[in-house]
């Protein structure tokens, strides 16, 4: 077999050959169970909402006419006509100089366009209700259709769904709805001097961080995990352990075993699979070089730097926002970061043509400005990494950044 190390591409075409992967299929799911699943159809509102005029403030229902002009000095006097109760139709329309006692969330009764608050009135002892302020018509009631009109469109194909999204939902009344599967990713870790959290490690050994480090950061992008655990550093075992994989996963991701020093074991054993291709080994961005990109048996297969904190960033710029396509979310979703903040940088940072740097920064605020430090950048010192506030992008085109200028921090 002929090997072909380093198919090096830039970031930008890194991803885009990535998010090509379409969506994993769809389901029906019920509403409650649907916090951050993506939608897979455009959703309409089937109803009004609300579907009849309800009171926005505790008070008294009015005619906003029979109101006007009424103050503290010269207040107006309705006659009381009865208490709107809580889940019930009010049905008896109200007369000229007429109110009804109305709690939040009541239904006004027929004639009636207006609430006065309770703050503004007197309930007198012959059943009178003496008005302080006056309303204008429909002044603190949410009428039909204000939250949301039928036909109108609620959210589009493709949103992730918040905690607070599926209440919006049940209140249209959609019990169910028609979402994208989690994408099911397999993760394999390999190496021989990889040893579990509870081994003391051998000279030469390190323990399993970014197993546990992975395992977290997928959940979060809504994937569906099964860990394979440590494979070790032999052909014959990724082979077995990539076809356990590749039958039950929609994207296989391999930690360790993507540089040159790994024997070329991971790429020999992906492409031992008919009709496997290595689609690029290599991406012009620090940290993280010797990331592998690679399809067999037609899932997608993405090998990741073993040092952790390569590990890492790499997950975070390609890994992430692939498995978020695989989801359901448009590729330009997928790739946003969604917690960014600007700083002024406090050090000069270099860099090298031609290869985008992210560099780890803390950040302190002095004053009414923010600071962004940058870190060391050793790739395998994980607590910069866990220190770290976030990180900077230095532009392939760039030779550095120099200190006091704005940039732009990813917020971990």
């Amino acid at each position: 077999m002929v090997k072909s190390f380093f198919k090096v591409v830039t970031p930008q075409e890194a991803r885009e050959i990535l998010l090509k992967q379409s969506p994993v299929g769809s389901e029906t799911v019920e509403t409650v169970r649907a916090r951050g699943r993506v939608l897979a159809e455009d959703l309409y509102s089937q109803v009004d909402l609300p579907h009849f005029h309800r009171a926005a403030m505790d008070g008294y229902a009015v005619r906003a006419r029979d109101t006007f002009g009424a103050s503290a000095s010269q207040p107006a006097y309705l006659k009381l006509a009865g208490v709107i109760e809580m889940g019930k139709e009010a049905t008896r329309p109200l007369a000229k100089g007429e109110a009804m006692r109305i709690s939040t969330g009541g239904m006004l009764p027929p004639e009636c366009d207006g609430v006065v608050m309770v703050e503004y009135t007197e309930e007198l002892s012959d059943g009178t209700i003496e008005i302080h302020r006056g309303v204008s018509p429909w002044q603190n009631v949410a009428q039909i259709g204000d939250d949301i009109q039928k036909g109108a469109p609620v959210f589009p194909r493709g949103r992730r769904l918040r905690a607070h999204d599926l209440g919006a939902l049940t209140g249209i009344g959609l019990s169910t709805l028609p979402v994208f599967k989690k994408p099911r990713i397999a993760l394999i870790s390999t190496g021989d001097e990889i040893v579990e959290a509870d081994e003391e490690p051998r000279p030469g050994q390190i323990r399993n961080i970014n197993q546990h480090s992975l395992v977290g950061l997928i959940e979060e992008c809504g994937g569906e995990l099964k860990d394979l655990g440590v494979v070790r550093d032999d052909r014959a075992a990724l082979s077995g352990a990539l076809d356990h994989a590749l039958r039950w996963a929609d994207l296989v991701l391999l930690s360790g075993g993507s540089s040159m020093g790994a024997k070329d074991i991971a790429l020999d054993a992906i492409l031992s699979f008919p009709e496997a291709q290595m689609i690029f080994h290599g991406i012009s961005v620090s940290p993280g070089k010797p990331t592998i990109f690679a399809q067999a048996a037609g899932k997608p297969i993405l090998g990741l730097p073993g040092y952790p904190v390569s590990a890492l960033v790499i997950f975070e710029l390609f890994a992430a926002p692939l498995i978020r396509k695989l989801g359901g979310e448009d590729a330009a979703t997928a790739c946003r970061f969604h917690n960014t903040t600007r700083a002024i940088l406090k050090t000069n940072v270099a860099s090298q043509i031609g290869r985008e740097d992210y560099v780890r920064v803390t950040l302190n605020k002095v004053g009414d400005k923010l600071y962004a430090q940058p870190l060391p950048s050793k790739s395998g010192a994980i607590f910069t990494l866990v220190k770290a506030d976030g990180m900077i992008r230095i532009d392939l085109n760039q030779e550095g950044v120099e200190q006091g200028e704005e940039v732009e921090v990813i917020l971990f």
